[in-house]
């Protein structure tokens, strides 16, 4: 028996900041380096993280979507690394919760890149 309604995942707002090419360039960096961002699709500071690399950069970051209902959402890897707050960053094994600024962030993964965030 078909469902009367559409099931589907939700997903974040869309990213509208323009990204700089330093923000692009750590983007870049905290990937390849196995850096993990873990959030919420409905997490305010989440976005406002996304908002922070802008568009472009924040499509580059490795995101493990957290809630349930979430797109591609991986739960049950979001309750074994301990994620208790949206964003977290994983850089180099620890584990930070809240909003980062990019320096921070840059700082946190040893980047040594353009910094005119």
């Amino acid at each position: 028996m078909a469902l009367p309604f559409a099931v589907h995942a939700e997903k974040a707002p869309p990213v509208t900041t323009v990204s700089s090419p330093a923000s692009i360039a750590l983007a870049k960096h905290l990937r390849s380096s196995g850096a993990v961002k873990y959030s919420a699709y409905w997490c305010p500071h989440c976005h406002e993280q996304n908002e922070l690399f802008g568009e472009e950069a924040s499509a580059k970051l490795l995101n493990v979507e957290c809630a349930p209902d979430g797109q591609n959402s991986k739960p049950s890897l979001c309750k074994k690394k301990g994620i208790t707050g949206f964003p977290s960053w994983e850089i180099d094994g620890i584990i930070e919760s809240g909003i980062k600024s990019l320096d921070e962030l840059a700082d946190l993964s040893n980047y040594k890149g353009p910094k005119n965030f």
